[in-house]
């Protein structure tokens, strides 16, 4: 063969190997379910298929509402926004947005106490130890100042300012850390123009009857109730709590963790802003549960979640409505649901999205981060078009620990409580926690130690803000922290305090920092004016 039929002969082969490979490839998702979830999900994966042929469709209809609750989020939805090459402000401006540092608990350690989750750290690198460690002997030496007043985040966020990291190396002000809360439904409309600019198909229709087939159990198609028949190689169900796909048509199971995270209801009602909006969101505890209260731009998002078995509807309506600043702009609605998850999240050639892989309580804002992370590890994990087992598999491990992490940090917050006023606080402190909860809080409370396991969510400054902010004491503290000398120890510690405090009031307020760079009001008032000229 000469060497031109060799490059020929070469050529040939490739192509009928890239053919080949095309042939065995995903061309064809179904994503059932629209919300933050299906939209989510259609603008990353139209995004990451943008130059492979890949039919992309989503099916949603009009007339089934969605929860559309969740306007807090955590900071790795940063990561997803820029995996999309969204601008931070066009976004801001079109969901009505406002930026979060942290979250305030009040009254949940005990009644009249608060404290601030933070994003980020706490105070500066000392050495080799998390400067929790350093706080704690601080502590231990008989000094009473919060932690609170070591964290850039918390100063800032109960100041009421903000601003981005800065480019200052040495400064607490590169330390920032942070995320947004946004009004879920504009996010889900900014998402679905982002993926239909991309060649997403949206159909509207109502799903009558799941197709499965007879040989192996697998979706074959789903029926619209105008007959239309709508079939795919992948299906992905962001319907919600019904779970319409993997649970009713497919009988998949889900794990009731509800002798652990027993509230079930949740009263929501959005109210007029009375004042400019804080960088955080606040979570006060009631009798039989807690209350969330989200600032945006043109409303505050309200809401009570508490127990049944504690609590009546009417009782948890009173709450709300007499803890609420401004004036109410809606009916109250109520949302029933059950703590916990699917047994698998994906099963055969369904995977489970949003609501309908499960649902944890959104104290720390994780519902929106916990879609993130299914669309994440899919797209880490994209079949060919013959589902491998195997891949399946290790998508439910990962899954399944993301949410048994989350569970374990929810749960921290009702155990470590002193609250002792009702039947419902009562219970909550006493109950059997899981073995990988007790391990963490045993290990702290002995030892002052924190250890980030399998890469879990939450970081050991998150568990540190939450058990020392709701009243877990450590009994000692690591041995390396002792290494510096007492003095210049406690001249490092009121320099870094120092240092914090002037960074926070440099800092623009939250209100200036949206009215310069992203203000929806000024927004809206040009797109008017556009299309008025």
């Amino acid at each position: 063969m000469n060497e031109r039929s060799h490059k020929e002969y070469q050529s040939h082969s490739e192509y009928q190997s890239d053919a080949i490979r095309s042939e065995k490839t995903i061309k064809d998702i179904l994503i059932v379910g629209g919300g933050t979830a299906g939209w989510m999900a259609a603008a990353a994966l139209s995004h990451v298929y943008k130059n492979r042929q890949c039919r992309i469709r989503l099916v949603e209809s009009d007339q089934i509402g969605t929860v559309g609750v969740g306007e807090a989020t955590i900071p790795v939805i940063q990561k997803f926004n820029q995996m999309l090459g969204i601008d931070e402000n066009d976004f801001i401006k079109h969901t009505q947005g406002t930026f979060k540092l942290g979250i305030q608990f009040v009254n949940w350690g005990r009644i009249g106490n608060s404290y601030v989750h933070p994003f980020g750290p706490y105070g500066m690198s000392m050495g080799y130890l998390s400067f929790y460690h350093y706080w704690l002997r601080h502590a231990a030496a008989g000094k009473t100042v919060d932690p609170g007043e070591y964290s850039i985040a918390i100063q800032a966020a109960l100041r009421g300012r903000f601003m981005p990291p800065a480019k200052m190396p040495n400064s607490p002000l590169s330390q920032i850390s942070y995320a947004y809360h946004f009004d879920a439904g504009l996010y889900a409309k900014y998402l679905r123009n982002f993926a239909e600019a991309r060649d997403v198909e949206r159909i509207e229709g109502e799903i009558e009857q799941v197709k499965l087939r007879e040989e192996n159990g697998f979706i074959d198609k789903v029926i619209l109730k105008n007959g239309q028949a709508l079939s795919a190689q992948l299906f992905i169900d962001c319907t919600g709590f019904r779970g319409l796909l993997i649970e009713k048509a497919m009988n998949t199971g889900y794990d009731d963790w509800t002798h652990w995270l027993p509230c079930d209801t949740a009263v929501a009602v959005p109210s007029s802003n009375i004042s400019a909006p804080l960088p955080y969101t606040r979570s006060t505890a009631h009798a039989a549960g807690w209350q969330w209260k989200i600032p945006l731009q043109h409303r505050t998002g309200n809401g009570h979640v508490f127990c049944s078995k504690y609590m009546s509807d009417e009782q948890a309506k009173k709450i709300l409505l007499d803890n609420i600043e401004g004036d109410v702009l809606a009916e109250p609605r109520f949302i029933r649901f059950k703590t916990g998850m699917r047994r698998k999240f994906w099963n055969k050639n369904c995977v489970a999205m949003g609501l309908a892989s499960g649902f944890l309580e959104p104290l720390e804002s994780t519902s929106i981060h916990l879609i993130q992370s299914s669309i994440s590890k899919l797209i880490a994990l994209l079949p060919m078009a013959e589902i491998d087992p195997t891949v399946i598999e290790k998508y439910n491990e990962l899954l399944t620990s993301e949410f048994t992490y989350v569970r374990d940090f929810i749960i921290l917050h009702y155990k470590v409580s002193q609250r002792t006023d009702s039947e419902f606080w009562n219970y909550r402190r006493h109950m059997q926690v899981p073995e990988s909860l007790q391990k963490k809080l045993d290990l702290y409370h002995a030892s002052g130690r924190l250890f980030r396991d399998n890469n879990e969510l939450f970081d050991e400054v998150s568990w540190f803000a939450v058990m020392q902010g709701q009243g877990l004491r450590a009994r000692d503290y690591h041995p390396l922290a002792d290494q510096i000398e007492a003095a210049e120890f406690q001249r490092i510690m009121q320099e870094i305090k120092s240092v914090i405090s002037r960074a926070a009031d440099a800092m623009p307020s939250h209100a200036d920092y949206i009215a310069k760079h992203c203000s929806a009001h000024n927004f809206l008032k040009e797109a008017m004016q556009m299309q008025s000229a």
